[in-house]
């Protein structure tokens, strides 16, 4: 038996004299090691693309929003201010949210305005995302910071002397509307920020006492608190406790919360990128359970040997099930040493932009290491299962 084992590792590790079969089985190897690639490459790029857009939601959106259960609006009271005033709280403010229609010179688009108070870049770092001009200050009564979209629309500019730049808001009522039908305040531009598509042709930002005149509200009356939470504190847990201080009048909402159709859009397509990576080793893997068979059928005289040396058939299906591990295990290490010096090229010399001064983002995670790891070890014990099998008393008859 010591023998047979012996002779049995011996044509374990041995070439094929057959080239045809060597070649397929190269092939085999080079298909695990480029799906292996593909697989840990697609992972880190979704990875990189996550903490991409996590940072724009970072700077718009606050840990904590707070609005009323039922109406537009509510009032700002000295109760609430108590509550807000809590040691996990590091700021908050005031804000207003609305629709309206912006007209300069003409050019009319419809927008959300949103009015905000000096605390509000404490919050969201907004005024970092100024891409012309300044972030609104006490020295503008009626400046308003707009989106880059929304400017080459309308043609603003900021401190513009050609710009007459209006704000209408709809009057409550009913019957025909005409532009007596608005309230109307002038404006003055003095920034523009650029963040996201959608941002950028949406929103406006103007102070938060303009932002009362224009809509009839009272001074204390806002649409919303946004809160800015220390580093250490969980927003989920937080906001369950400011939730049960607040009683069910107010609602409380996280950043997660706020835009959890985004987060699922990211996490289905993480979901389908890694499908279509696995799929793709599912077909590099028929190569494997290929050049296994074809190893078999190659060695059949020798697998016959073994089996009169005193190998039993499950015995021999070992020896090339193992075969099959090792060619997988060789093309996982390798595709994962190579898409690795891949991934951190790319974060050192930018070998990939989507745009002239953007590079794509990727990032090396243990999470996805783990992943691939164990779907192409699923994959090649599969392959290997399979292409085993065929050992049998009837090929050696």
């Amino acid at each position: 038996m010591n023998t047979s084992l012996y002779i049995a590792k011996r044509y374990l590790f041995s070439k094929s004299s057959n080239t045809t079969i060597n070649v397929i089985t190269k092939i085999a190897t080079v298909g695990v090691i480029i799906s292996t690639m593909a697989l840990f490459i697609v992972l880190s790029a979704f990875s990189g693309l996550k903490t991409f857009n996590y940072q724009f939601l970072n700077t718009a959106d606050p840990d904590l929003k707070i609005t009323a259960v039922k109406g537009k609006s509510f009032l700002e009271t000295a109760d609430l201010v108590k509550i807000l005033k809590n040691e996990n709280i590091i700021q908050f403010s005031k804000v207003i949210e609305g629709h309206a229609l912006l007209d300069n010179n003409g050019k009319r688009t419809a927008v959300t305005i949103k009015g905000v108070d000096a605390n509000y870049i404490k919050v969201n770092a907004m005024d970092s995302t100024i891409n012309i001009g300044e972030w609104i200050t006490k020295d503008y009564k009626n400046g308003v910071v707009i989106g880059y979209a929304i400017a080459n629309k309308i043609g603003a500019m900021p401190n513009s002397f050609q710009e007459r730049l209006k704000i209408h808001v709809a009057k409550p009522g009913k019957g025909q509307i005409t532009m007596k039908s608005f309230k109307s305040v002038a404006a003055q531009t003095v920034g523009i920020f650029r963040l996201t598509q959608e941002m950028d042709a949406t929103f406006v930002f103007m102070p938060l006492e303009l932002t009362q005149e224009l809509l009839n509200y009272s001074e204390n009356q806002i649409s919303a608190i946004e809160i800015k939470l220390k580093n250490a504190v969980s927003s989920e847990k937080f906001a369950k406790t400011l939730q049960n201080s607040l009683g069910n009048t107010f609602n409380v909402v996280t950043r997660h919360q706020l835009n959890a159709t985004f987060y699922k859009m990211l996490n289905m397509e993480n979901l389908f990128a890694y499908l279509i990576a696995t799929l793709i080793g599912i077909i590099a893997f028929f190569n494997v359970i290929g050049a296994i068979i074809m190893m078999i059928l190659d060695k059949r005289a020798n697998v016959k040997t073994l089996f009169n040396l005193g190998l039993k058939i499950k015995e021999i299906k070992k020896i090339f099930y193992l075969q099959g591990i090792l060619l997988t295990l060789l093309g996982l290490v390798v595709g994962l040493i190579l898409a690795i010096i891949l991934i951190v090229l790319q974060n050192k010399f930018e070998l990939f932009m989507i745009t002239a001064s953007l590079a794509y983002p990727v990032e090396f995670h243990f999470i996805n290491l783990i992943i691939v790891i164990a779907t192409i070890l699923g994959l090649g014990f599969i392959a290997a299962f399979i292409a085993s099998s065929r050992v049998s008393k009837k090929l050696i008859s």
